[in-house]
């Protein structure tokens, strides 16, 4: 034991201070407090970095450090959202049969019969904007939702348990098969702990239970069965990832050209099979309107830590006299277009024969897609970063250092961003980007392969 700690002192330093930080994080911290915030998660960014650095070469010691941070969140209520009441009231629903794409809160809170545990409390704690609006939540997230509040037994700690539970079996997942398909791509296994470490996971998935993570462990282990082959057994897994988030649906035209004609249509038809069995349980003409609408939101209402909309706002607004609640109506159309024909451009006009030049591609389009959102919440960035450790890019987790200075709008009383902390967000992202894009000298080299050939 005395050896062990004169080998390796140092990272147990960070790796205890890093507890400290994480400590106060999750138990003392009020997300109206910036500076503290921004102290807080700067520390342990940096400390993370050492700590990869120190034992790169050593998994158990990451591995342990990464539960063992996640941990510390274990009976912490969520300070930087409160979506997890929603979740709660979501579960809480479909655990007594009744379907939450049928019915807002606020309708349901007009019914006196409604037996619902801590009805009041999530309903005030979900807030006004989720309160009035039909669950977006897909329906293997509704899944999880439930059985965290049946096993919670009517006890909103109890359920907050359980989905962290879900979200640190999910990160471990990710460990598994992304060490699996980093030796696949002859890539450095090491790599997966710049997830597994990233303090933007930690506090994202395990202290606000976003499920971003899980959703992730689906895509790695469904992109592992296809590297091996097993196109067929991954298309469910594919399925489950899309209906936990719905991200990985624009991901699907890329396998276009990696499986071939035949076998993606398999491919495809599976997906689409798979999708509908798991979506059966909440099927009904009420949810699809419903969801529908709620959906058409993120593209026509909300708005939220953007990059280009807001550079686009600022023009239309201050030299066409735009009115901002038209733009942004008019934008989404305009994303939802832009979005489609980049696809289909990343789709046939990159090379995208083989897995690690779709996982680029992949890499490419979200981020392009992020750039030019709306709506980019913190955890958002996290598939970036999930991605990125199968490339050689790294700007991902340069944005998730910075995209924590989003969370200024929380210490403003009427929620109001501060775009010179956006802009300087943003320029560090996209410079980094540049950056990166001009050094991998490979990928302009691709392309011009490809037109070659052609």
């Amino acid at each position: 034991m005395f050896s062990y700690w004169k080998l390796h002192k140092i990272p147990i330093l960070l790796v205890l201070g890093s507890c400290v930080f994480y400590v106060l994080f999750a138990y003392d911290l009020a997300r109206e407090d910036f500076i503290t915030l921004i102290c807080l998660f700067a520390a342990v960014f940096f400390l993370h970095f050492k700590i990869i650095q120190f034992e790169k070469w050593n998994m158990p010691f990451l591995l342990v450090a990464g539960i063992v941070f996640r941990l510390l969140f274990l009976f912490a209520e969520p300070n930087l959202s409160q979506d997890f009441y929603r979740f709660i009231w979501d579960g809480e629903l479909t655990t007594i049969g009744i379907n939450p794409y049928r019915y807002t809160p606020d309708e349901l809170m007009t019914n006196s019969t409604l037996q619902l545990p801590n009805a009041e409390i999530l309903y005030q704690g979900m807030g006004e904007l989720s309160a009035r609006h039909y669950s977006n939540y897909p329906p293997i997230n509704q899944l999880l939702f439930a059985i965290s509040a049946f096993l919670g037994m009517g006890s909103i700690k109890g359920a907050l348990v359980i989905m962290r539970v879900f979200i640190l079996v999910a990160d471990l997942g990710i460990l598994y098969f992304g060490r699996k398909l980093l030796r696949q791509l002859n890539l450095s296994t090491h790599l997966v702990f710049w997830y597994f470490l990233n303090p933007l996971v930690i506090i994202e998935l395990s202290g606000n239970l976003h499920f971003e993570g899980v959703m992730l462990f689906l895509f790695v282990w469904a992109l592992y069965l296809i590297s091996k082959g097993k196109y067929l057994w991954a298309a469910p897994v594919y399925a489950t990832a899309i209906l936990l988030k719905l991200v990985p649906l624009l991901f699907l035209p890329l396998f276009l050209p990696l499986l071939g004609l035949k076998k993606s249509l398999r491919f495809y038809v599976l997906v689409g099979v798979s999708s509908m069995v798991l979506l059966s349980p909440f099927y009904s003409s009420e949810m699809i309107a419903n969801y529908s609408q709620t959906l058409g939101l993120w593209f026509s209402n909300f708005e939220f830590n953007a990059g280009f909309y807001n550079l686009t706002k600022q023009v239309a607004v201050h030299y066409f006299e735009a009115k901002p609640w038209e733009l942004i109506k008019d934008y989404g159309l305009l994303l939802k277009g832009y979005t489609a024909l980049f696809i289909l451009i990343i789709t046939f006009f990159r090379p995208n024969h083989n897995i690690k030049e779709v996982l680029r591609s992949m890499l490419l389009l979200l981020s392009c897609y992020y750039l030019f959102s709306a709506t980019v919440h913190p955890w958002y960035v996290i598939f970036l970063i999930g991605l990125s450790i199968f490339t050689t890019y790294r700007y991902p987790l340069v944005w998730s250092g910075v995209v924590i200075l989003s969370y200024y709008a929380y210490s403003q009383p009427d929620f109001k961003e501060n775009l010179w902390l956006l802009f300087f967000e943003y320029s560090i992202v996209i410079l980094f980007i540049c950056y990166e894009f001009f050094r991998n000298k490979d990928y302009f080299a691709l392309i011009r392969q490809k037109w070659l050939k052609e």
